[in-house]
């Protein structure tokens, strides 16, 4: 009598499949976690650490040592800024003495605009009054001319030697000769005398 042999059974074999099959799939991720741990490594790497709340803070740096160029050029445009303040304050004051300078020979010049009319002014009445002089003096030699010379010559005795003095020389020599004739001597003489000085004085050059 032959032995049978067992059938063997579907289900533990398909199980067995199965888990075979999440065996393989666990190692297929647990090979794929260290790239992703490494990725996560880096990231944190690249982050800036983090500062501790109780760190003191760091001092400020040292200023920087000052530039001699700079110093030397700001130097210089303060000594600028000084002279061109000095050169503005002389030019304000030599504007304003040219202007006070101006305003005094304004009135200087009006001053002697004024002097020279009134010099005119004074001139013409001096001329105005010696023509009236001279135009007295002409009318009485015209008088005495008229006369005899004996009556001329008696005023002539008793007249002041200036006022006869200029009576004479106005009058023409063919007139006064003979008046002169009759005069007493010595009143004769002394208009003679007189007369002739006068006209000495008068030919005079300057």
């Amino acid at each position: 009598m032959k032995r049978r042999m067992p059938r063997p059974r579907l289900l533990p074999v398909i199980l067995l499949a199965c888990a075979g099959l999440a065996l393989v799939k666990a190692q297929s991720l647990w090979r794929a976690l260290p790239g992703e741990g490494a990725f996560v490594s880096a990231a944190a790497a690249s982050a800036p650490p983090s500062t501790p709340a109780h760190a003191a803070p760091a001092p400020p740096p040292p200023p920087p040592p000052p530039d001699p160029v700079d110093q030397a050029e700001r130097a210089l445009l303060g000594r600028l800024r000084e002279r061109r303040a000095e050169i503005e304050a002389k030019e304000a004051a030599f504007s304003a003495r040219e202007s006070v300078l101006a305003a005094a020979e304004r009135r200087l010049t009006a001053r002697l605009e004024e002097m020279a009319a009134l010099q005119s002014r004074l001139e013409a009445l001096e001329r105005g009054r010696g023509e009236r002089e001279e135009a007295g003096w002409r009318g009485l030699v015209k008088t005495y001319e008229a006369m005899r010379p004996r009556d001329a010559a008696t005023v002539f005795d008793e007249l002041e030697m200036p006022v006869l003095l200029q009576i004479v020389n106005r009058m023409r020599e063919a007139k006064a000769a003979p008046v002169i004739g009759a005069m007493r001597p010595d009143r004769a003489r002394s208009l003679t005398a007189e007369l002739a000085r006068l006209r000495a004085a008068t030919n005079r050059p300057d």
